[in-house]
């Protein structure tokens, strides 16, 4: 009994018995529990796809899902918040969802590499510093304002460290979603803000850390002095004890096996007693697991498969809870009257204006662009998750009031909110080409203009790393410098689960504050990458920069186009979207490539080819000396099968190519109604300007197989390019021809052949038109069998309906989501 004489509710049982036994489920913690955690999911997940035309991150779904569930809105019903969210359960949610946020602080704390700190760029390091110095001080005027308004009787130092630290956050794994989204993540002002961020993120963890050891309730200056020195002991034996074991695990983990269960355990036990230790202290739970996070070895297969187990989890179901918890605690009704709204005004304007005048200031005085400038100033001021830690642990402090707190919170809103859109209204890197700036779109024209050939060759994963490397070296034509420049683009998805440390680590480049190279020979897949160019420039004296598109599978073909726009590419080069396998039967890779391939060769500003390998890589990489290649161009007539001719004419300049060109002529005898073939498209027959070009391309090859000949008339070698005329009569003499060149490494054909021969050579029910007809013919028609690698090319047109060789287009172009490791 009460001293009232009322009844103090008991404790919730676990689990009910259920309603057929006349209890009601939502008396008792679990059930609440799932039917709350249902609701957060549903109503957050819901929120994020309304605001994801607006390009908003998930974390603003999730902050405005929790106060919609809290007393500004649904929780205003008394029986609402009584029956899904009584008092006696939020114990149990504050618990749960703090549990999964110490986990998400160790994944925070594994985005930081403390070493490569030491190698942020002065540029960078100095932006950072005006990021936190400007807003840490307007912070600290704010609280003046506040104290003497709403704010009356709270610690002064406390207060004034909690607000500083507030409006100076710069929200490290919501900056980096923002500029996945909107395909700036490796750009230089991606690469910039993510630099200035991380030395942010330190620094206000550090200070942080300051403020909680401030703002106990010892009364005694030396409580909080005990505490602090407390907390550097902690952090010390964490590096000096913890880390070495914790790398001696790591060890145990090589690349490509699988790790094992009790490391994975061990580590996330290691968390939590870091957890426990921080918290006994007296700084916060939260500040072990960051720190043991900071401190994790990044190098090996580790951190990776922690980050795969965990991250789902915990993002997925435990933040929203912490969401809601922070959520129940914000009500904005307590904002009333002019001078509250005016204060919200003032919190927003001194945030916004620390952080942006001072970053902008810093940017323009080394020397960056006024538009890239501003575009680092709103970006360095987006909120988050880490922006609501700071705010829930000064309010369970009594640092912050009801009304304060909410003022914070929607300033954390509105902040977050504003980044995407007025980044993309201040900040447009893509700048049209001005008329005539991009003119070799096509192999057929680079040829023509004797300028340098440049190359996209774009790849999935290492497997097809030996393939490009062949392709490139067999494109590098004579020894001729400066003639070849070649661009690597890895394809990576941005899926939703992508963490902020995995895009840090797909975008790694010296200087930047995130993972290293492994020096213990343990590489990653994209160290592999590099090597692989590197040793292929250092034996062929060709460079091939490497570069990183990451994006979601349905807008990487825009960053591709975009790419090759901005390289002034001549051909793209992409995978085939299915590989062979050991008994030479066709596996799908993954079917979201067929349409990458498809989009591209629709919108690319230049020529595209798919390469249908067969083992053109073979296992090993060969001198350069040692090279050969056996090419066959299959030539019916037309713009796609001149580009294809064009490229082989540049790969036989190469000393170890053997050439044979067969065009197909058709005879008097030949009718197109012997066709037995489906018949899928219709394909126009040849103009007379076509037929015209096509003969002038001919001709063009006979004269450099006479050059050629001229050249090895003193010695008994032959002639590496062989050109021959084949008249048939019908498609059973075209599949012949066609045989006895079977043993070829590499076909090089046409998309659209054009002419009565190819009008009608379509196999029947192919489900992969973008090879074309003779590409289908020679990868999955049972009238021609052979091993050899295909080169399906399509040459770029101005107009898709009347092709015209030499006329371009003017294509507006975005700066992508593209990381290039140097500039053309």
């Amino acid at each position: 009994m009460g001293t009232n004489g009322t009844t103090c509710p008991g404790p919730m049982k676990a689990t009910s018995n259920g309603v057929f036994q006349g209890e009601n489920p939502l008396e008792h913690a679990l059930p609440l529990l799932i039917l709350q955690i249902c609701i957060v999911l549903l109503l957050t997940r819901l929120l994020a796809f309304l605001l994801r035309p607006l390009r908003q991150p998930r974390v603003i779904a999730e902050i405005v899902g929790g106060i919609l569930l809290g007393p500004s809105a649904l929780g205003k019903s008394s029986k609402f918040l009584t029956t899904v969210f009584p008092p006696r359960s939020l114990t149990v949610l504050d618990t749960l969802a703090n549990l999964g946020l110490i986990f998400f602080l160790f994944l925070v704390g594994l985005e930081l590499d403390p070493k490569s700190l030491k190698r942020t760029g002065k540029r960078a390091l100095s932006i950072a510093l005006a990021g936190i110095t400007l807003p840490f001080i307007l912070g600290i005027g704010t609280s003046f304002v506040l104290r003497s308004t709403i704010a009356d009787g709270v610690s002064k130092a406390p207060f004034l460290v909690f607000m500083g630290v507030a409006l100076s956050i710069t929200a490290f794994p919501v900056l980096a979603r923002i500029l996945a989204e909107i395909k700036l993540l490796t750009t230089d002002v991606g690469k910039i803000a993510l630099s200035a961020a991380a030395v942010n993120d330190v620094v206000a963890w550090i200070l942080l850390a300051l403020a909680v050891a401030i703002s106990g309730d010892g009364g005694s200056p030396l409580t909080s002095l005990w505490v602090f020195l407390a907390g550097c002991g902690f952090v010390l034996f964490c590096i000096f004890v913890v880390q070495p074991g914790i790398k001696l695990i790591a060890k145990r983990c090589p690349e490509g096996e699988p790790v094992n269960e009790l490391y994975v355990c061990c580590t996330l036990g290691i968390v939590l007693a870091a957890s426990f230790v921080t918290d006994l202290i007296g700084i916060h739970a939260l500040f072990g697991a960051f720190v043991i996070g900071v401190i994790f070895p990044k190098e090996g297969n580790f951190a990776n498969a922690l980050v795969e187990k965990v991250e789902d989890l915990v993002s997925g179901i435990f933040l929203p809870l912490y969401f809601v918890s922070s959520g129940l605690k914000t009500d904005v009704a307590t904002i009333q009257g002019a001078q509250s709204w005016g204060l919200l005004v003032l919190v927003i304007f001194n945030a916004c204006f620390g952080k942006i005048v001072g970053t902008v200031l810093v940017s323009l005085y080394c020397k960056v662009p006024l538009d890239e400038s501003l575009a680092l100033g709103f970006l360095m001021n987006t909120k988050g998750l880490v922006e609501l830690i700071v705010l829930n642990i000064g309010k369970d402090r009594g640092v912050l009031n009801d009304q304060v707190f909410a003022i914070m919170v929607l300033m954390a809103i509105f902040t977050t909110f504003m980044t995407t859109p007025l980044v993309l209204a201040v900040y447009k890197p893509g700048k049209a080409l001005a008329k005539g700036d991009y003119q070799n779109r096509t192999i057929e024209e680079t040829k023509k203009s004797n300028k340098p050939l440049r190359l996209m060759f774009c790849f999935q994963s290492i497997m097809n790393i030996p393939t490009i490397v062949n392709l490139i070296e067999a494109s590098r034509g004579s020894n001729r410098k400066e003639t070849l420049s070649v661009y690597a683009m890895h394809l990576m998805e941005l899926s939703e689960r992508s963490s902020a440390v995995l895009m840090a680590h797909k975008v790694r480049k010296n200087g930047l504050p995130f993972w290293n190279k492994d020096k213990t020979g343990n590489n990653s897949s994209s160290d592999m990458v590099v090597v692989a160019f590197e040793a292929f420039r250092r034996l062929s004296r060709v460079s091939v920069r490497p570069m990183t598109a990451i994006s979601a599978m349905a807008t990487i073909h825009e960053d591709i186009c975009q790419s090759a726009e901005r390289k002034s590419t001549a051909m793209v080069i992409l995978p085939f979207h299915k590989h062979v396998r050991l008994d030479r039967t066709w596996e799908t890779t993954r079917n979201d490539y067929r349409w990458i391939n498809k989009k591209v060769m629709e919108e690319a500003p230049c020529s595209v080819a798919i390469l249908v390998d067969r083992g053109l890589g073979g296992t090993t990489r060969v001198a350069s000396s040692d090279f050969s290649l056996v090419i066959t161009v299959l030539f019916f007539g037309g713009n796609d099968d001149r580009e294809a001719l064009a490229f082989a004419m540049r790969m036989a300049e190469h000393p170890g190519i053997s050439l044979t060109v067969i065009r197909f002529i058709p005879s008097e005898e030949f009718k197109p109604e012997n066709v037995k073939l489906e018949i899928l498209e219709d394909h126009a027959s040849c103009s007379g300007d076509t037929k015209l070009i096509d003969i002038e391309a001919i001709t063009e090859l006979k004269a450099m197989i006479k050059e050629q000949e001229s050249t090895l008339s003193n010695s008994d070698s032959e002639s590496l390019i062989v050109y021959e005329e084949k008249i048939v009569k019908c498609y059973k003499e075209v599949f012949e021809v066609i045989k006895e060149c079977s043993k070829s490494n590499l076909f090089l054909v046409g998309k659209s052949p054009e002419g009565s021969v190819a009008s009608g050579l379509h196999v029947e029910r192919s489900d992969t038109p973008e090879l074309g007809p003779i590409g289908n013919l020679l990868t999955a028609s049972e009238n021609v069998s052979t091993t050899a690698s295909v080169l399906v090319v399509q040459q770029y047109t101005a107009s898709p309906v009347l092709p015209v060789v030499g006329v371009t287009k003017d294509v507006t172009t975005e700066k992508s989501l593209v990381e290039d490791s140097e500039s053309p």
